[in-house]
């Protein structure tokens, strides 16, 4: 049997243990912080600033995600449907005109929030 050297035997780290992440130093002025601060207050359980930005980063990227546009074919087959629900829902006693106005309004959206879509290119303005 051979005899351990102290080189061999592995001295204990002090201090917090080694996790598999990469550290990220970022300073925030007050001003932004205190958002972060009064979102950790409405959470169920406290948690600490880090995690609470680790969350609030996750939430943004997530967020990104879902907003990516559709495909013209998804679009196409959301805008039938909705097309068919407010066939169905639509008012029965209103003229074929008056239903087809407001449908086409209904499947376009308001137009204070036209141009807020990102989904659609921009259109010109009228004039």
């Amino acid at each position: 049997m051979a005899k351990s050297t102290v080189s061999d035997i592995k001295k204990k780290r002090i201090g917090r243990p080694a996790v598999n992440s990469t550290p990220v130093l970022v300073r925030f002025p007050p001003a932004e912080m205190d958002p972060v601060d009064a979102w950790i207050l409405k959470q169920r359980d406290p948690i600490s600033r880090p995690e609470a930005i680790r969350r609030l980063v996750e939430l943004a990227l997530a967020s990104e995600e879902s907003s990516a546009p559709r495909s013209d074919k998804k679009a196409a087959k959301v805008k039938a449907l909705a097309a068919t629900q407010i066939d169905r829902l639509g008012d029965k006693t209103a003229t074929a005109d008056e239903r087809a106005s407001r449908k086409r309004d209904l499947l376009n959206g308001p137009e204070e929030f036209r141009d807020a879509r990102v989904d659609r290119p921009k259109t010109k303005p009228k004039g």
